[in-house]
């Protein structure tokens, strides 16, 4: 009987030079997935990653995988064809915030609400990398760019609370170069049956350098970031001082301490049915708040593919057997003189 042979990060690199620029944060993502791969013992024959356009599309190459480099904006789309086709694959959509949010982001919110079994990590730097320094849909208010000399008048879209509102059964952050912690997000989102958004802010070290300090520098980033952990309450900072409660129906942040305590703070749920929670959570933002990090919402129901399998199971031994001549002239017919 041969021997199943144990797989590495080394089995997951692809013969590929990676390239992306020197110092980019998509090298740190790149590795954490081959890292993550190897440990839950994926099959490479059994997965594919899917991208649209972008810096970070360049990812299926680099994955000892197969691989789909597909058009601007339709990565969810093709994704959604190979996953209905053989659900049995491990399908994993690479996407951007300009990628996925703009031309895309018709293809992300429909590939979200129907819930496919896909894996869609959103890599977001809030700039065009790939053409050259542009304001993306994330980029902030009043950013300046070549695209907006005079500073950006787009509100910028917020990832988290767009996948929420799509009603995303899984939903997540990290960052890139907090490697530890993207491992674990990552995880979670590949056991997770159902779509898994993940948000990663990533460094674009050319034209959005130190865009997220405040959540990755580790002099500064337990003051600005409250790691979500499921049943317990909200609690931050260096000194483990801080919280987040509810005055009203609005959170603030309070300082443990002169009759303030835990009891007090927020509990975090991410299997709560409703996403109240974690929209709320997705609404917290830097630097009036510290950004939430790790998994908003885990939640199951039934995935876009066995529910069509399911269908087309039972009008099949409804219906019997069919024929294409039966389609064609079932229903109104006409015939044109």
């Amino acid at each position: 009987m041969s021997q199943v042979k144990t797989l590495t990060v080394k089995d997951f690199k692809s013969d590929q030079e990676v390239r992306w620029c020197p110092g980019c944060g998509d090298y740190a993502i790149l590795n954490q997935m081959q890292k993550v791969f190897a440990e839950l013992g994926l099959s490479r024959e059994n997965t594919v990653f899917v991208s649209g356009i972008g810096c970070s599309s360049r990812f299926p190459y680099y994955m000892s995988t197969y691989g789909v480099h597909g058009i601007h904006g339709r990565a969810p789309a093709i994704a959604t064809g190979v996953k209905i086709a053989n659900p049995g694959l491990n399908v994993w959509v690479i996407t951007g915030d300009g990628d996925g949010l703009s031309i895309g982001g018709n293809h992300l919110l429909h590939t979200i609400r129907r819930n496919v079994n896909l894996k869609i990590i959103l890599f977001n730097n809030r700039i065009y990398g790939l053409t050259k320094g542009q304001y993306s849909p994330t980029s902030e208010f009043g950013k300046k760019t070549k695209s907006t000399p005079f500073g950006s008048i787009d509100y910028p879209m917020h990832p988290i609370s767009v996948a929420i509102g799509a009603e995303v059964t899984f939903v997540a952050r990290c960052v890139d170069v907090d490697v530890k912690y993207q491992q674990y997000v990552l995880k979670r989102a590949a056991e997770h049956q159902g779509t898994a958004f993940v948000e990663i802010y990533q460094d674009c070290n050319v034209y959005n350098h130190e865009a997220f300090d405040y959540a990755s520098d580790r002099q500064v980033r337990d003051d600005h970031v409250l790691y979500l952990e499921h049943g317990k309450p909200m609690i931050f900072g260096k000194e483990r001082n801080k919280g987040i409660r509810l005055n009203g129906t609005h959170p603030e942040v309070v300082e443990l301490g002169s009759g303030i305590t835990a009891d007090d703070l927020l509990i975090h749920d991410e299997r709560a049915p409703e996403p109240t929670l974690a929209y709320l959570l997705s609404r917290m933002r830097h630097p009036e708040f510290p950004e939430p990090m790790g998994v908003y919402r885990a939640i199951q129901l039934p995935t876009y593919e066995n529910l069509l399998v399911d269908q087309i199971a039972a009008v099949s031994q409804k219906l019997g057997p069919r024929s294409l001549d039966d389609l064609f002239n079932e229903g109104d017919t006409w015939v044109v003189d």
